[in-house]
């Protein structure tokens, strides 16, 4: 084969034919491009001859010189337009009449699969009403009811029971419904499965598969309604991977191909395979000579060879495999009908929008049932165009279609919303979790990257290790005690997490979660247990989950309890991408007859405050707002270090400073306050008796720099500042009076007397 340059002639008028002469166009090698008859977006030279008019086309094609022919419609084939052009010593790109009675009489194809071994259906053909409806019932299962001949996509019928099967018959036998083409039916079981179009090149010995497909037939979303042309496509199909693929080429194809060869009829051009996958295996449910429309569509611009090279290939007897290559990635391609259609089509209404459609990424519009009047294109046609999107995945592709789609206005318009719903199901499903957007790969490697950082948590009244479906932990670990009380604490770190993950220091919120709760616990006077933690997160990052629980491990060990369990929960859709959750239980134990707040609280004991380590785990919603526009890396004026940092200090423990004070023999420790969410303001009336209050002097300790930028820039009263920031305390201490500077001396860090117990209503008063 010479790559010489082409004069070529498209024959057909539909969507298939404007992907033909797309592509041909495409090619190097066409020197001229004729359509016969074309419509409106044909590119190329029109020339007005009917697809079925082959005196004309033969003649058309020796007059212009035409070096290949391209044939689009099962008309021409079933009227020997191949043959003939071959008498005229014209390559054409088709079977010849003989060879494409697989398709323009299914009598001859179910035969023909009897004989060499093609799966398929049990059938049976009639010119009866009678003998077809007694077969049908010896049947006893559903049937579908085909004229013989072409019926240009319509001559296939799916009634629903006997009276809709001797419906069906009638229509076809008696009323003359499908003219010529129904004078005998084929009766065939109807089966169950998924639908997939297999086409392949051949020039009568090698076959090339194309990408699978998959039309949809109905009307309507949802497969119902009539049958239709169809009403778009999409290929590569996943339902036919690529085993199952060379299976059917194996044993439909080729099967085919060299039954044709030995009954003196060989096959040229295209071989359309449309199957049923069944549970039984693949079976054919009809034979196409010629490319599928709106096959033809989705599957064209998947193809990165030069068409005319293969066509001409397999015109001349000389494919190859490596003569047909594929884009990677999707198409799909959404057909656009008129109103009334497949019935009665309206013609002649204007189309809008299609220079918008394809102006849009990776979209391109194929012309069917279209016309030019004046300036604009009118639909005339039943299947008036399609939209093709492509794209690397079948989601990208469907959104460009429908895009492309939204662009263009025929008024009345009929098309399906859900071309491609099956793949996408597939690809939602297709490895379970994982593509759902929940990794169990990623759960159980961040397990083994956070063992043994629990494990180190472990001692020996740990009863089961990391991984099993609940902790279990010996009732001995709560030590001889008189009369223990468990003290139980759930919280959660909140949008300290944002501020954490963009600034990528995430194993501090290990420390946040574990420290507040060992705080939440030691304000009753009880020591931490068990500690059991979940994290949430829309997509699980290994490592990024096991920094987390590292710093979980850290602080239990730190705080002399075990890291019991947890969960780790992947959630695409419940949280936001990037985004995590980050909870914890604690459990601890006390005696009963020491549980803080004591009951002797009087007016005039005194408060102490001890340092926060920063904003802890609470005022980040206002926090983020206040320094949206300084980068966390930026140490504004009056802060010594980057505000990412002085932010992201974890959450302080203090049970280091308070153990000793608190396991004395005399308790001079009254009632302990956490300063969390609600600062000083509502967290310290928590712990005072009901007919007493606080007076906290503001000023009494010194204002860590972050807080002092805060209550600068924002002017935001002192009330509303103590309520939402810890402003330098975090925990407060209720001292009496006359033990004040022991404790103050005994502990070892700084105290401050920040007020004292009043009488009056349980709350505070900043002064």
């Amino acid at each position: 084969m010479t790559r010489r340059p082409l004069n070529v002639l498209v024959v057909g008028g539909g969507g298939r034919e404007h992907a033909l002469a797309w592509a041909a166009a495409s090619s190097p090698r066409c020197r001229r491009l004729l359509v016969a008859p074309g419509n409106a977006g044909t590119p190329g030279e029109r020339v007005a001859v009917a697809a079925d008019d082959v005196d004309r086309l033969v003649k058309l094609a020796r007059g212009e010189g035409v070096d290949l022919v391209l044939i689009g419609p099962e008309v021409a084939l079933a009227g020997g337009l191949a043959d003939r052009l071959a008498e005229e010593g014209i390559v054409a790109f088709g079977p010849t009449r003989a060879a494409a009675e697989l398709e323009w009489s299914k009598a001859f194809a179910r035969e023909f699969c009897t004989r060499h071994g093609i799966p398929s259906p049990r059938y049976a053909t009639f010119d009866r009403v009678d003998a077809a409806i007694a077969w049908a019932d010896g049947l006893g299962a559903p049937v579908v009811v085909k004229a013989d001949g072409l019926a240009a996509g319509k001559g296939v019928l799916l009634p629903e029971g006997r009276d809709e099967t001797l419906a069906a018959l009638r229509h076809v036998l008696d009323e003359d419904a499908f003219g010529p083409a129904g004078a005998r039916v084929v009766l065939e079981e109807r089966l169950s499965g998924e639908e997939v179009s297999l086409l392949a090149f051949t020039d009568g010995r090698v076959v090339v598969p194309m990408p699978p497909a998959q039309d949809h037939k109905r009307l309507h979303d949802g497969d119902r309604g009539p049958n239709t042309g169809g009403m778009g496509a999409y290929a590569p199909a996943p339902v036919c991977p690529r085993e199952l693929a060379a299976a059917i080429v194996r044993d439909v194809h080729e099967r085919t191909i060299a039954g044709m060869a030995a009954e003196g009829r060989p096959f040229r051009g295209v071989l359309y395979a449309g199957l049923m996958l069944t549970d039984g295996g693949p079976r054919l449910l009809e034979f196409n000579c010629r490319f599928g429309d709106p096959e033809a569509q989705a599957l064209i611009p998947l193809l990165s060879s030069d068409l005319l090279d293969v066509a001409e290939a397999c015109a001349s007897g000389t494919l190859s495999e490596e003569l047909a290559r594929w884009h990677e990635g999707t198409a799909l391609a959404v057909v656009v009908a008129a109103p009334g259609y497949p019935s009665a089509p309206v013609q002649g209404l204007p189309i809008a929008g299609l220079e918008r459609a394809a102006e849009q990424l990776d979209v391109t519009v194929f012309h069917a049932g279209t016309e030019q009047a004046g300036d604009r294109a009118v639909t005339a046609g039943g299947r008036v165009l399609s939209v093709t999107g492509c794209g690397p995945d079948i989601e990208t592709a469907r959104e460009r279609a429908y895009a492309g789609v939204a662009c263009i206005g025929i008024e009345g318009a009929q098309l399906r919303q859900d071309i491609g719903w099956r793949a996408l199901a597939r690809a939602g499903a297709a490895g379970g979790y994982t593509a759902a957007g929940v990794d169990i790969g990623a759960g159980g490697r961040a397990v083994e990257l956070m063992r043994a950082a629990v494990e180190s948590t472990h001692t020996a009244h740990v009863l089961t290790g990391v991984g099993a479906f609940g902790g279990a932990i010996s009732a001995g670990a709560i030590g001889a005690r008189h009369d223990p009380v468990l003290v139980a604490s759930t919280d959660g770190v909140g949008t300290k997490v944002v501020v954490a993950v963009d600034a990528g220091r995430v194993s501090g919120l290990g420390h946040d979660i574990v420290n507040h709760c060992v705080n939440d616990v030691l304000v009753q006077d009880a020591r931490p247990l068990f500690f059991l933690d979940y994290l949430g997160t829309s997509r699980l990052d290994p490592e990024l989950a096991a920094a987390i629980v590292t710093g979980m491990a850290e602080a239990c060990r730190a705080n002399g309890c075990v890291l019991l369990g947890g969960e780790t929960a992947e959630m695409p859709g419940v949280y936001r991408d990037g985004h995590l959750d980050v909870v914890g239980t604690l459990v601890g134990v006390a005696e009963r007859d020491r549980l803080l707040p004591r009951g002797d609280i009087v007016p005039g004991d005194v408060l102490l405050g001890l340092a926060s380590s920063g904003p802890h785990t609470n005022g980040f919603s206002l926090l983020r707002r206040v320094f949206a526009g300084v980068p966390l890396d930026v140490a504004p004026d009056g802060l010594a270090v980057p505000l990412g940092e002085v932010l992201l200090a974890p959450h302080r423990s203090y049970l280091p400073a308070l153990r000793a004070e608190l396991d004395r023999g005399a308790r001079r420790v009254k009632a302990l306050a956490h300063i969390t969410g609600g600062g000083l303001v509502e967290n310290v009336p928590r712990v005072l008796p009901a007919e007493c209050g606080a007076v906290v002097r503001v000023g009494s300790w010194p204002v860590p720099g972050l807080f002092r930028i805060v209550r600068d820039v924002t002017g935001l009263p002192a009330g509303e500042l103590h309520r939402v920031l810890n402003m330098g305390i975090g925990m407060v201490l209720v001292v009496g009076a006359d033990d004040v500077e022991a404790v103050r001396r005994d502990l070892p860090e700084e105290a401050w007397v920040i007020g004292e117990v009043e009488r009056g209503p349980r709350q505070v008063r900043l002064v």
